[in-house]
């Protein structure tokens, strides 16, 4: 009597439940049917046929189902999600920018196979065209778009539509691998220059020096003084005169002064600087001396007459 033991080797069993086979990939445009599957091109995943989903429902795979599509001719690959499995036999339809990555064209060989991905924790994008920077909210934009993909690769250039314009961006990092799910995580997310955007020149000011004619008090000459308050004459109402007051003179160019910083400058406190020159005297005349107001000087009368001392 023979016995023998049958050992179960690792790679058996992964061999068992790894799912890898090749299909003919097109457009979603190509999808025959009376639906619109338009939202396939917003999003990251494919359209798979029924014999897809039989195969992986006798696997022992780990979902959400996730993918790695491979261009064996150009060795390209992204991952993906599925979203369907309505698909012909032997045909897989992807998402337009999808084929890009891989340089794939209408008909061509694409090997799909199961993965597991690690949950990502960061990414960072850079736009492709500066036009991204005219979104108001950006991260909410593409937080909103990346709810119909399944998992980032590092090096993708990702489609995202926006008030139906198409934004293209590139997956310039991921963590904690190069290619991740974004199934149900909290990812924080980054933004890189946008491609071909340059950042508005800034020019020095520079403090220009006063040059010898600005300095010069004698330039000022041709200045136009303006309006300057209270410098006309007015009456009294009671009619007396009084001496008249001559106008101010004009502002000599003397008097301008032009770079005399306030050394007395303290935090807090703000100082009215008025120019300051010799008043003219007042001339006083005699009548000014006679008819100058003075307070309480008047004489009074009493009602009642005071009695005579005996």
């Amino acid at each position: 009597m023979f016995s023998f033991q049958v050992f179960d080797h690792p790679m058996s069993r992964g061999f068992q439940n790894r799912f890898s086979t090749q299909y003919r990939c097109y457009s979603v445009s190509m999808l025959a049917g009376p639906n619109d599957r338009s939202d396939v091109e917003k999003g990251g995943k494919i359209i798979m046929p029924p014999s897809a989903l039989d195969q992986l429902s006798r696997l022992n795979i780990t979902y959400p189902m996730l993918f790695k599509l491979t261009n064996k001719n150009s060795d390209r690959m992204t991952h993906c999600g599925v979203l369907e499995f309505v698909a012909d036999e032997g045909i897989c339809y992807l998402p337009h920018w999808m084929m890009q990555n891989l340089l794939l064209e209408e008909g061509g060989l694409v090997q799909v196979e199961s993965v597991n991905l690690m949950v990502a924790t960061y990414s960072k994008f850079q736009p492709q065209s500066p036009d991204f920077l005219d979104i108001t909210n950006p991260k909410a934009v593409l937080e909103n778009a990346l709810r119909n993909f399944a998992c980032l690769t590092t090096g993708d250039v990702i489609a995202i539509n926006y008030n139906e314009k198409i934004y293209e961006l590139r997956v310039m990092e991921t963590k904690p691998d190069k290619a991740v799910s974004i199934i149900e995580c909290d990812m924080n997310v980054d933004f890189d220059a946008p491609l071909g955007y340059k950042e508005p020149e800034r020019r020095p000011q520079h403090l220009e020096e006063p040059t010898e004619e600005e300095g010069d008090p004698s330039s000022y000459a041709d200045m136009d003084t303006g309006f300057r308050a209270f410098t006309g004459s007015g009456n009294r109402l009671d009619g007396k005169t009084k001496g008249i007051e001559p106008s101010p003179a004009p502002l000599a160019p003397s008097d301008i002064k032009r770079g005399i910083p306030n050394y007395d400058f303290k935090v807090g406190r703000i100082t009215f600087i008025r120019n300051s020159r010799p008043q003219p005297k007042k001339i006083a005349d005699d009548d000014d001396t006679l008819n100058r107001f003075i307070a309480f000087s008047g004489q009074g009368q009493s009602l009642r007459k005071k009695g005579r001392k005996p």
